[in-house]
């Protein structure tokens, strides 16, 4: 048997879609993105919400939206994936790593309080595997330095405060305290990539909460612009008749969503409450069968939060990384596909080179160095759930597990 990590869920209803989207005559930017677009703020309870071509382009246009460049500081978690930071490095802003807590993924929000600086413009909580940060502190924690918030452009100055844009690249449709991820953060960037619960191939969406400061239609044009060359029209408006003349506003980028992957999307959602409901089926059987060894599972679904269910992740507790990574080859070998999330940031070549050291980091590493995924998707049938729960065992039981 061969049991894939995370194929992407695609149906027929799907496959119809995008070839009723080819055969429209209409595949870039169009009507379909803007319905996928509607969809998506109405299922996160957003005003609106902007269809872009990923959850990197999501946070890196609500960056330069925000005004965050040269000379200001973002925090962020050293445990997560390069495209939290990078797009801090591509503003021309600072980013600053702190450590997650003790046996934990989320970042430790008393290292949150003590980065904190003049010149710190915004934090990116990131909500790995789904499970969402505890935006209650991160935003009691803002509201106690808004005395030192010193705003250095007009978006900033709406706010008068540190600004929290959540990296929920895995988070889509995971809840907190009676609210939908997409309407916690001040800004919210999903991922739609190919191995996430709801995909679009490639894409990634953002939302905001209402802030009574600020006209969501103008920051929607915003986003436009940005995401299309800065251009005053997009290519449907171009095309009614006589319509041809458009104006650049400023010189931005190339990140817009296709009607070809929004008709993805658009069947996705409507398939997306059941495929949630799947995943915690899954997880709970995973939880069943494992729950006797010395593991340590993060913690899905509590009594405040509802998890996306998006990445199972167990840390073998006590082991080392060498025991660890002979864990998934014997697993490979078995024909099941496992992963690691994540490598911590300071020890990438890239994050080294700016000074970052993982000596710095010991809970992340500590968190990385026992950690494997295993698959976690819609397509996993009964049988293949407990023979990865089966091979797994028999594999940590020669550790003493």
């Amino acid at each position: 048997m061969k049991v894939e990590f995370s194929p992407p869920d695609i149906t027929e209803l799907e496959i119809q879609e995008v070839a009723d989207a080819l055969r429209s005559g209409w595949i870039t930017t169009g009507k379909r993105t803007k319905r996928f677009e509607d969809e998506i703020a109405r299922y996160c309870g957003t005003e609106k919400s902007v269809c872009l071509n990923s959850a990197t382009a999501a946070l890196e246009l609500t960056l330069r939206i925000l005004g965050i460049g040269p000379g200001d500081e973002v925090i962020t978690s050293a445990y997560t994936y390069t495209a939290t930071v990078s797009v801090i490095c591509h503003v021309g802003a600072r980013p600053v790593l702190v450590d997650v807590k003790k046996d934990s993924y989320e970042m430790d929000y008393d290292q949150v309080e003590q980065a904190i600086t003049e010149k710190t413009k915004a934090i990116i909580p990131v909500d790995l595997g789904g499970i969402l940060c505890d935006y209650d502190r991160i935003f009691s924690i803002v509201e106690q330095k808004k005395p030192i918030f010193i705003p250095r452009h007009a978006m900033q100055e709406k706010f008068n405060r540190i600004i929290v844009i959540a990296d929920a690249a895995h988070a889509f449709g995971a809840t907190r305290k009676g609210l939908t991820c997409g309407n916690i953060a001040d800004f919210t960037c999903f991922s739609f990539h190919a191995v996430k619960n709801l995909t679009t191939g490639e894409g990634g969406a953002v939302t905001w909460r209402h802030i009574t400061e600020i006209d969501s239609d103008a920051l929607y044009r915003q986003y436009m612009l940005y995401s299309l060359h800065g251009q005053s029209k997009d290519a449907l408006a171009k095309t009614q008749l006589g319509a041809w003349e458009y104006d650049i506003m400023l010189p931005g980028y190339k990140c817009n969503m296709t009607d070809v992957t929004a008709a993805i999307g658009l069947v996705q959602l409507a398939r997306y409450p059941e495929m949630l409901e799947k995943r915690r089926k899954i997880i709970s059987r995973y939880l069943v069968g494992l729950g006797e060894r010395n593991l340590q599972f993060a913690p899905h679904y509590t009594s405040s939060s509802t998890s996306s269910g998006h990445l199972f992740l167990v840390r073998m507790e006590g082991q080392q990384r060498e025991i660890r990574d002979r864990v998934i080859q014997d697993m490979a070998s078995k024909g099941i596909s496992t992963n690691v999330h994540y490598k911590p940031l300071p020890m990438h070549t890239a994050y080294r080179r700016m000074g970052f050291s993982i000596d710095e980091y010991p809970n992340s590493y500590r968190q990385f160095e026992n950690e494997i995924t295993l698959p976690l998707h819609t397509k996993l049938t009964d049988e293949e759930v407990e023979f990865v729960i089966d091979e797994f065992t028999e594999i940590i039981q020669r550790i003493g597990l």
